[in-house]
Order: structure tokens, then C-alpha cells, then sequence
């Protein structure tokens, strides 16, 4: 019985063409996680980047704001503007003046009505992508 029995080993060989393409399959996901490694603290670098020059154009602007506030503190002390405000802001007279006070129209009091729909996001996709990309969904515009 022995005789009539053919042993038939046979050994499977992986075709040459799979095998690449497994090494190819494993260097992309290799290629994507350097890719992805190298993304995310890029995002961040070009997002502190930019919030330091937001931050250092708010700082240059400021000179400019306290010379303008000193100036309107200068004219706040002044007896002519104190007797200004006091008549427009509080209505105040001296006495034996006649106040009068006049009403506003009604449609300068009416609120405007809201826009439906809100505010939304109008960037594209590929907007989206592209501040996500070079962080710059991490700072705020101003």
C-alpha cells in the first residue's frame, strides 16, 4: 500500500510580485507616520510663530493708543468739556435754564431683525486643509 502512495510535498512560494508589495505596503505607512510626526509640531511652530506677530503688532499699536488716551485725559479736565458732557451725557443745565429733552424715533430704536442661517464657516475644503496644514486654525485672525 505503500507502493501505490505518492507522497507529494509541495512547498508554497510566494509570487515575487506580492512579496514587493508588502514592503512597499509597510514604507508608505512608515512614510505616513515621519509624514504625520513631522506635521503636527510644524502646525504648532507656524501657529506660535503667528501668534507672536500678532501679538508684537498689538504691542507696536500701543504707543500710539496711550498718547491718544493721554491727550483725551488732558481734555477731560478742562472746565469747557466737563460742562460739555454734563449737558449731552447727563442733561444737566445751570439754573434758571430750560432742559428740553427730544424722543428718538421709534424706527431708530427698533432692533434690527436676525439674520437666518448664522454665521457659518465659507471656507473651501481645501482651505480647511491648508490651515490645518500650517496651523493656522490654531490662532485666531485679528
Amino acid at each position: 500500500m505503500t507502493d501505490t502512495m505518492v507522497e507529494r510535498h509541495t512547498e508554497w512560494h510566494e509570487p515575487p510580485g506580492r512579496r514587493r508589495a508588502g514592503w512597499v505596503a509597510v514604507l508608505l505607512i512608515v512614510a505616513l507616520a515621519v509624514t504625520l510626526a513631522g506635521v503636527f509640531p510644524f502646525r504648532q511652530i507656524i501657529a506660535s510663530d503667528r501668534q507672536v506677530e500678532a501679538t508684537q503688532a498689538k504691542l507696536d499699536a500701543l504707543p500710539t493708543e496711550n498718547a491718544r488716551l493721554e491727550e483725551e485725559i488732558e481734555i477731560l479736565g478742562t472746565p469747557a468739556e466737563i460742562e460739555r458732557l454734563a449737558r449731552e451725557d447727563l442733561g444737566l443745565v445751570y439754573p434758571g435754564e430750560t432742559g428740553f429733552a427730544v424722543r428718538p424715533e421709534e424706527a431708530a430704536t427698533r432692533q434690527p431683525e436676525p439674520v437666518l442661517g448664522g454665521q457659518g464657516d465659507h471656507r473651501s475644503i481645501v482651505q480647511k486643509v491648508w490651515d490645518f496644514l500650517t496651523g493656522r486654525d490654531l490662532v485666531p485672525d485679528g
